[in-house]
């Protein structure tokens, strides 16, 4: 058949082979995984780290976030014609980050509260089930992690995990080209961890 008669993913495959079949040095893909299932994006993955792996140069346009985060070691973020940042992917992660922590507790929330308040600002505290609640706080520009660790064991309640919240890509993204991201209501849905 055709290349213009194969459905858009099975069109995308022919295009994919007929640019690696000849080994090159440096590929561009633009928008790679528009239009394929999860199974046939995780093939197409595969087949470009297998590439990466041989010392093939990849250069991917893309606005997937996530596939950037997975996939790529550096990333440049152009808007309007405009380069807006550049870098490694995990450096700009960590650059972005906002000093926000996360304690998973047992115990309340409320109490632990009380006791980091002058630290930082306490962006959520939530009791959840069973006796366990989370807490998150901004820590203030003064205050050392150690500093925080040493005031929380002090509060009445067990520490079940800390870790700092990093924001994502796609954060980063959304924060740069539209707007600033509210990190408090994500509550760890887009945060990597």
């Amino acid at each position: 058949r055709k290349v213009e008669e194969l459905s858009k993913g099975m069109a995308q495959k022919v295009q994919f082979i007929v640019s690696v079949i000849h080994e090159p040095d440096v590929l561009i893909l633009d928008e790679p995984f528009s239009g394929f299932d999860p199974i046939n994006t995780q093939m197409l993955k595969s087949e470009i780290f297998a590439l990466k792996e041989k010392g093939c140069t990849i250069l991917l346009s893309t606005h997937n976030m996530a596939s950037v985060e997975e996939m790529c070691d550096h990333i440049t973020l152009i808007n309007k014609a405009k380069c807006i940042l550049t870098g490694s992917v995990n450096e700009l992660r960590r650059s972005y980050g906002a000093r926000l922590y996360q304690f998973d507790l047992r115990g309340n929330a409320y109490a632990m509260a009380s006791e980091l308040a002058d630290l930082g600002i306490i962006e959520d505290a939530e009791q959840l089930e069973a006796g366990k609640s989370r807490l998150i706080i901004r820590l203030n520009p003064d205050v050392s992690v150690p500093t925080l660790l040493a005031k929380a064991y002090e509060a009445p309640v067990e520490i079940a995990g800390f870790y700092e919240k990093i924001p994502s890509m796609n954060d980063i993204f959304i924060r740069e080209v539209g707007g600033a991201v509210d990190y408090a209501s994500a509550k760890g849905g887009n945060y990597g961890e």
